[in-house]
């Protein structure tokens, strides 16, 4: 849904359309200079491509602004170059892009729940679960020395991630991730 709105109305948070492209508004202030006119400073991130950029807009300006719907997504698996996921609640196929999977792929494997931001149709980005189980299918040694301090190795986990994992962890272990950070959280 798109409705015209003012940039005095544009707070964090708020999602708008400015040539063709969905931005999020992460920061908006009002600037008052000595002797010039007023406006709006933002930044706004870019929800294709993930993008920050700043833009000034005029008092009063208009600008449109559009409410992106959320919904529950189900990884199937990977169709050619593209991501095949199951609507939880219409229980329809949907085709995602590499370009919107981006490095999130290193944690999808089938049966995962993502929440996916859609305008429309369209899908402009997808959330992971913050922790995820996974097993450690192989193992590799750190390249650097090791210190008392730094007793790690890699874990390769079954998606295909790269982690660090403490020493005690074998091959076929079962361990939880932090997607967000990248982390090794604890053996399951």
């Amino acid at each position: 849904m798109t409705m015209t709105t003012t940039s005095n109305q544009i707070s964090p948070g708020s999602t708008l359309s400015i040539d063709g492209k969905i931005y999020r508004v992460e920061t908006s202030v009002r600037v008052t200079v000595a002797k010039g006119v007023p406006f709006i400073k933002t930044k706004l991130k870019n929800l294709m491509s993930d993008e920050v950029i700043e833009k000034n807009f005029k008092v009063d300006q208009e600008v449109e602004e559009v409410t992106l719907s959320e919904r529950r997504l189900e990884f199937l698996y990977l169709e050619g170059k593209d991501y095949l996921f199951l609507d939880i609640d219409s229980l329809d196929n949907v085709t995602v892009s590499a370009d919107v999977v981006g490095d999130k792929v290193n944690y999808l494997k089938e049966g995962i729940e993502i929440k996916a931001l859609f305008y429309g149709d369209t899908i402009f980005s997808i959330e992971l679960p913050q922790f995820l189980e996974l097993m450690v299918i192989k193992l590799e040694d750190m390249k650097s020395k090791v210190s008392v301090s730094n007793a790690t190795k890699i874990g390769i986990l079954e998606t295909g991630a790269k982690i660090e994992v403490p020493l005690f962890i074998e091959v076929g272990d079962i361990i939880k991730v932090d997607t967000h950070l990248g982390e090794y959280v604890q053996r399951i």
